[in-house]
């Protein structure tokens, strides 16, 4: 009789526990439901943005030559300074012709015999045409006459190529200058031994105008043709950057090469910069700086709004219910404290600039407008 008084008690109190325990959990949402965050927004604008597109690069000459012996030898002599400007003929190195003149020389006594051989011969062949015409002589020593002029003739014209060859050899003893430029170090001193078409003997390289390499992205070529269809005798398109320091004189493009490089999906594109100063060096790099008009308005806002994950940019959007959303966007150039946007922000837009690293996806926002 005391089972149903038992009963009753137990489900009474299981009802007092459950409706404690839903106060509570509903205390515990409501204490960890997070707080708006308070943020600065700004309104998305566009401008016409002026800027530079920016591009690593590497300075060449536009003439640059190795001088190679043609002869082997010995070098008996140093006609320059190291690293001064050389004149176009202007004698570098010498190198001993004592042997080259020698067979010079034997070649020209060659070509006295064989001139003398060939005078013999017309003699001979001469006085055996005339007993010819009176049948005084057998046809086959006229014959054989002829034959030996001929050969006399053509020993003559090997000795002269001879000559021709080993002048040459002779001239070849002698190292100018290909033109006007300024040459290197020396890479080799008097009395060191050289070998024809082998030895590295300097470099010579114009440097009154250098060329400035660089790549260009294939969806950049119909751009780059362009400008170089319609280039001017004075631009200032082209600059190039060292650091902070900027050279002084623009350059111009000259050409695009003759195709896209597979490998890297890019074209070489060469620049002209002159070089009065001599600031520039073959072999240096810098950064060309091509000036970009935009044809339309850009979208530009606060670098500081932007944030960065895993190599890709987001900025966060306020919608109407006070609550922000992440956005992907793709980023231009920066403009000082500012970054245009090419895609993913319109104008009009409202975005987070401050408070911007306590911000989640979906969070509540705060301002104090």
């Amino acid at each position: 009789m005391y089972s149903n008084p038992i009963h009753y008690f137990t489900a009474a109190l299981s009802i007092v526990l459950l409706t404690s325990c839903d106060k509570k959990e509903d205390q515990k949402a409501v204490q960890q439901a997070p707080p708006a965050v308070a943020v600065t927004l700004e309104e998305v604008t566009t401008t016409d943005a002026v800027y530079y597109d920016e591009y690593p690069a590497s300075i060449t000459p536009i003439n640059q030559v190795e001088l190679r012996p043609q002869v082997t030898g010995f070098i008996t002599g140093v006609h320059f300074q190291d690293g001064a400007r050389v004149k176009k003929g202007q004698l570098l190195y010498s190198i001993d012709a004592q042997l080259y003149s020698a067979n010079y020389e034997q070649a020209v006594a060659n070509l006295k015999v064989q001139e003398a051989n060939v005078n013999k011969a017309q003699k001979d062949a001469d006085r055996y045409h005339e007993l010819d015409k009176n049948d005084a002589v057998a046809k086959q020593l006229v014959d054989n006459a002829d034959a030996a002029l001929e050969v006399a003739k053509k020993q003559a014209e090997a000795a002269k190529a001879n000559i021709s060859a080993v002048s040459t050899s002779v001239r070849y003893t002698k190292v100018y200058a290909p033109f006007d430029g300024v040459i290197g170090i020396s890479l080799v001193k008097p009395g060191a031994a050289v070998s024809a078409g082998q030895t590295l003997l300097n470099t010579v390289s114009t440097d009154g105008q250098l060329a400035v390499d660089f790549g260009v992205d294939q969806k950049e070529i119909y751009r780059f043709a362009t400008l170089l269809k319609n280039r001017a005798s004075k631009d200032s398109t082209f600059t190039l950057a060292f650091g902070p320091d900027i050279y002084p004189h623009p350059g111009k493009i000259q050409l695009l090469d003759r195709a896209v490089d597979p490998q890297t999906g890019t074209i070489k594109t060469r620049l002209i910069f002159p070089n009065p100063d001599n600031l520039l060096r073959a072999g240096m790099t810098g950064t060309v700086r091509v000036l970009n008009r935009a044809s339309t308005k850009s979208v530009v806002i606060p670098y500081k709004s932007v944030t960065e994950q895993l190599g890709e940019f987001f900025v966060y959007v306020a919608g109407d219910s006070s609550k922000v959303s992440q956005r992907r966007i793709v980023v231009g150039q920066p403009l000082g404290t500012k970054i245009i946007v090419k895609e993913g922000l319109k104008e009009g837009e409202k975005i987070a600039v401050e408070g911007v690293q306590n911000l989640r996806e979906g969070a509540l926002i705060k301002t104090d407008k």
